[in-house]
């Protein structure tokens, strides 16, 4: 069975450039662990994925975005 593919969340939305001080729109393209989810999985074309993927590299560099999320065992 296919499956439906997936629209660029940013294509369709017309959003031209993926600042690094959106904390908010980063969150949502990690995981709780703090990996950065795959374009496969998040549905993001090439170009909006490389944007996504050095906006969070460059948020956490600047501490606004954490590295690794606290895990509690």
């Amino acid at each position: 069975m296919l499956k439906k593919r997936r629209i660029c969340r940013f294509c369709e939305e017309g959003i031209p450039y993926i600042d690094y001080k959106d904390e908010k729109v980063l969150s949502r393209f990690t995981t709780e662990q703090g990996k950065i989810i795959p374009r496969r999985t998040s549905g993001n074309c090439a170009r909006h994925q490389h944007m996504l993927t050095r906006a969070i590299k460059r948020a956490r560099h600047l501490a606004l975005i954490p590295f690794v999320a606290d895990i509690s065992r």
